[in-house]
């Protein structure tokens, strides 16, 4: 099994393949999510971005970032965000690799590829090891799930404006405009 160093080291050496690791020390190879999947992917980071420079609240993270969860599990979500305040506490070494962090709030996208259950499990792991707010998107099934800090999760059509709620104040996301690439 490989340490933290060496999962880190892993994926530099490997870094046109996409890896996490669970909370048991697994490796998990993501699918790629091909051009659709990738242009929704960019707007709903370009959103979320656009969003927290107006705000100045946090930092936002695309799906290139990992972070280690307190169960251990290296994710790596499409679309994530923490509080300036918790950013700030990482040394300047913890933010050059997997920081050991929880985002307040992550997106993931359904991809092809992507198992439904695989997803919702992951879901639920974020939820449980410290975030606030998360949003499943599933564009195949057409509804998005939002995971609350409370345990609860809502299903909602793909129709809905998503809402930050009181972690992303002020942000919304309209998944119809999202969805339309």
């Amino acid at each position: 099994m490989m340490d933290e160093e060496d999962f880190f080291r892993f994926c530099q050496i490997n870094e046109m393949v996409d890896f996490e690791r669970d909370s048991a020390g697994n490796v998990v190879v993501l699918p790629l999510s091909g051009a659709r999947g990738g242009i929704i992917g960019a707007h709903l980071t370009w959103a979320l971005s656009s969003w927290n420079i107006d705000s100045q609240l946090g930092v936002g993270f695309g799906c290139s970032a990992g972070f280690t969860l307190p169960n251990k599990a290296v994710r790596s979500p499409d679309a994530s965000w923490m509080t300036a305040e918790k950013w700030n506490q990482l040394s300047r070494d913890e933010k050059e690799r997997f920081a050991p962090v929880c985002p307040d709030f992550v997106v993931e996208l359904r991809h092809n590829g992507h198992g439904l259950q695989f997803l919702l499990n992951k879901m639920r792991e974020y939820i449980d090891n410290g975030v606030q707010l998360g949003w499943l998107i599933d564009r195949f099934d057409k509804k998005a799930y939002i995971f609350r800090a409370d345990g609860s999760v809502e299903i909602v059509g793909i129709n809905a404006v998503l809402s930050g709620e009181k972690v992303l104040p002020g942000f919304s996301l309209d998944l119809r405009k999202l969805l339309k690439a």
